[in-house]
């Protein structure tokens, strides 16, 4: 007697397990499930057995061959498109017209007595005779009503409650003879239950149904496949478990390496070349795949872990799959239900959520918290918020539920009533998922301000106003038009700062949402006068006298600083002219070809119209580029230096923020004109903290980010304009002059690759080797390790918060000095990451 094996489930349901592997190959207690099959095939006598593939169809044949190593005879017909349960079978049915057979799905478990069942078929002289189980949810399966003799009476597929007429349902093995093919159609989907066993009935063909007493599971869900993997350890279904019984339920292959003083609580199973360290410890249904290595301290509970797993020092596993070649690195934790794919790196200290299914050829980073399925994206980021806010790929990353869900985070940490400030670049995705973010806040009892198109500043204006709790801002990353920002704001207009950030991490990774009874849903409003009232304070704050007949070239770059430099300019009467002014949504950033291109334009303009300087604004007016009056771009570290020369110059005290990367020149400009330097943290909330200190004049970022603290302690580009024509119209000097009356700067940079789990280590040594420095050098640790050295040269050594890389910034007298100084420290660096 032959079988046919159907095996050409894709297995959808179980993804990312069948993400790169059919369903009959997933392994239950170490082995495929269709492994399972063909064994409880063989003891019942059936050795001859043909296997219907469709769905990665080549994967099954490598690895079972032509059945020699179980000792069976395996043929193969593969399906060019899917065939259905009867269509699959008709496509073999050249080898199956000599004699009964039988028919049995390959990815489901069971050790049901098919040689009774053939008997059974054999005594009522039957066309079909179908296994049938008994099972207390029927929904998803067929079920089968049959008289007091087992003739089926009635068939129904996957009905509901409603529906439900009995609880015996239909488990895919069957006994057929040879002549039921020929009321299956050839080379076109067909199903048995609800094609083919319907017809036949309705003409009173012999079809039986057989009631197994055995073990029946259909592995179709996660909850199911762990569910199978319990019940094989726990005995309940009959199968081969390779290895030996350590001591009752505690299967240990005769290859495996367990240390004497590793921890297991069975039922559980250790496979081939396995290693468990001491202090490991394996509890109630695990399973631990071939060549997989558990290092001390890790915890394992009803957790399969597939072939060749790597899982590190203190790794803690609860209720999870782990998928082949996977390495999951010290301290990680992956909770239940989750599912690791094949080949996947989760890095030291992470945490996959619940529920969480992370797809093969994946990264989690090292202390990453992931809570939402990690499908497309090639990592699982570390910190929610990067040095932009929350920032990634549009429509893959930052989804529309994304913004939902962070927005309402964002709402659940401020007052029911509170107001939030909205507005976006011009771009047709930050447009589509600002909606999401307003209705998310309105749904969650927040009141929005809704500015539509609005330069940054504005919108950070806007927030700093009484009665507004913060505000969000969308706008598509600087240089990737695939790319979003969401840029969320505190009462001060300023990005949140880190303790406001963590607290909202926790609430998004929670997904705690505070939701609004119905009488509390909030309102959405849309300013009338946003652009007047900035415009308005912006001038009532910063000094623009003597600017009049004073020419300009503005570059708006396409972006929303269009809609404010008209009512701004028109107002100090200087004379402007202006280049791609207009709301560019097609492209709504620049490439750097494109942004050299332009800035060339710009210093033609400014050099051919005799212009007192240029200027070029980034697409959401917060940063500005400048070119002198002869033409020339003034880098963005120059023109820090220059800004600066002109404010202390006029202003002749007070103090400025910079950030500890800034060029010690600055330094020198300062003391030149009896300015004090504070210095800060390279992170945008420490300047902005800085800048709103008593006494402050100015504050810069060193990227062309400028603050004018009697206006605003956030970066805006416009104020920046606007102070910066006032400053140029009362001096007596070009910028350019300026310029040449700086000394040049000899500040180099370098970025060093630094794995998450090095960085602790490489700051140690970094610290080591700064306190072993001669007496008269100075460490700061403001941000980073920073050396001073006693003749002015210094060195700051200072991790990425959102790269696996270590930055370092080197200055001295000449180049040659400063190239020394950065490649002693790279050397550091370098050697402690390993």
């Amino acid at each position: 007697m032959k079988a046919v094996v159907m095996a050409g489930g894709e297995g959808t349901r179980l993804r990312p397990m069948t993400a790169n592997q059919p369903k009959p190959l997933l392994p239950v207690v170490n082995r495929p499930i269709m492994e399972h099959v063909l064994r409880l095939l063989k003891r019942h006598g059936v050795t001859e057995t043909v296997v219907t593939l469709q769905f990665l169809a080549a994967l099954v044949r490598n690895y079972f061959g032509d059945g020699d190593e179980l000792g069976m005879s395996l043929q193969y017909a593969t399906e060019d498109i899917p065939l259905g349960t009867a269509g699959s079978v008709k496509n073999a049915a050249d080898r199956l017209r000599e004699d009964r057979f039988l028919v049995i799905s390959g990815d489901a478990l069971t050790d049901i007595d098919l040689s009774d069942m053939i008997r059974f078929h054999r005594e009522n002289s039957a066309l079909v005779t179908i296994g049938l189980k008994r099972v207390p949810n029927p929904l998803e399966f067929g079920i089968i009503i049959v008289d007091d003799e087992g003739r089926v009476q009635r068939f129904l597929e996957k009905p509901t409650w409603g529906q439900v007429f009995s609880d015996t349902v239909n488990t895919g093995v069957y006994v057929m003879e040879p002549e039921v093919l020929d009321a299956v159609a050839s080379g076109e989907p067909v199903d048995w239950s609800s094609d083919v066993f319907p017809a036949l009935l309705e003409r009173g063909a012999a079809i039986y149904g057989y009631v197994a007493e055995g073990y029946w599971e259909d592995v179709g869900t996660l909850d199911s496949y762990l569910k199978a993997q319990a019940d094989a350890l726990s005995g309940k279904v009959g199968l081969d478990i390779g290895g030996f019984e350590l001591s009752p339920g505690v299967w240990v292959a005769d290859s495996a390496s367990v240390d004497p003083d590793a921890v297991l609580k069975g039922p559980l199973l250790v496979g081939d070349y396995a290693k468990v360290e001491a202090g490991a410890e394996l509890r109630e249904y695990t399973v631990l795949g071939n060549n997989a290595i558990v290092r001390e301290g890790a915890f394992l509970h009803r957790a399969v872990v597939h072939d060749n797993v790597y899982l590190g020092p203190g790794a803690h596993l609860r209720g999870c799959v782990i998928g082949k070649s996977t390495d999951v690195m010290a301290g990680a934790r992956i909770e239940e239900n989750a599912v690791i794919g094949d080949e996947c790196v989760i890095e030291a200290e992470a945490y996959v959520s619940s529920g969480v299914k992370v797809y093969p050829f994946k990264t989690i980073e090292a202390g990453a918290v992931v809570n939402t399925s990690v499908i497309w994206e090639s990592r699982g980021q570390r910190n929610l918020f990067g040095p932009r806010g929350v920032s990634g790929l549009v429509n893959v990353e930052i989804t529309a539920e994304l913004c939902v869900r962070l927005a309402s985070a964002y709402a659940t940490t401020l007052k029911k009533g509170e107001y939030v400030v909205t507005s976006r670049d011009c771009s047709l995705a930050a447009r589509a998922l600002k909606r999401a973010v307003i209705g998310a806040l309105t749904a969650s009892a927040i009141n929005v301000l809704d500015l539509e198109a609005a330069p940054l500043p504005v919108a950070r204006f806007h927030t700093a106003r009484e009665s507004v709790a913060g505000g969000i801002a969308l706008r598509t990353t600087p240089g990737d038009p695939q790319s979003v920002d969401i840029v969320i704001m505190d009462d001060r207009g300023a990005d949140l700062p880190p303790a406001a950030q963590r607290k909202l991490e926790r609430v998004f990774s929670r997904q705690e949402f505070r939701r609004a009874f119905p009488g509390e849903i909030a309102e959405l409003a849309y300013p009338a006068r946003a652009v007047e009232d900035y415009t308005h304070e912006l001038l009532r704050h910063v000094g623009v006298s003597g600017v009049k007949d004073m020419k300009v070239v503005v570059d708006c770059a396409g972006g929303t600083s269009s809609l404010v430099l008209p009512t701004l300019l028109g107002r100090v009467g200087v004379e402007v002219l202006t280049v791609n002014a207009r709301l560019d949504d097609v492209s709504p950033t620049e490439t750097l070809a494109e942004r050299r291109r332009d800035l060339q334009r710009l210093s033609e303009l400014v050099s051919s119209s005799r212009a007192a300087f240029g200027v070029r604004f980034d697409p959401v007016g917060e940063r500005i580029a400048l070119v002198d009056e002869k033409g020339q771009l003034i880098n963005e570290e120059r023109a820090l230096l220059v800004v600066l020369d002109l404010v202390a110059a006029e202003r002749q005290g007070g103090q400025v923020a910079l950030p500890v990367t800034t060029t010690r020149v600055a330094e020198q400009v300062c003391r030149f004109h009896g300015v004090q330097v504070q210095w800060t943290s390279t992170a945008l909330d420490a300047l902005t903290s800085a800048a709103a200190g008593p006494d402050m004049i100015f504050a810069a970022d060193g990227r062309g980010g400028f603050v004018v603290p009697e206006f605003s302690p956030a970066i805006d580009g416009l104020a920046a304009f606007m102070r910066l024509l006032g400053l140029v119209a009362r001096t007596r000097l070009s910028l350019s002059q300026i310029d040449a009356r700086i000394p040049e700067v000899k500040l180099l940079r370098r970025t060093v690759p630094t794995p998450w789990a090095a960085k602790g280590a490489v700051m140690r040594s970094v610290i080591e080797a700064a306190e072993s420095e001669p007496e008269g050098n100075r460490v700061d640790t403001t941000d980073g390790v920073r050396v001073a050295r006693e003749d002015g040269s210094w060195v700051l050594v200072l991790p990425a918060a959102a790269e696996p890389v270590t930055d370092l910034w080197a200055e001295a007298a000449d180049v040659d000095s400063a190239q020394a100084l950065l490649e002693r420290w790279a050397r550091i660096v370098e050697q402690a990451a390993g």
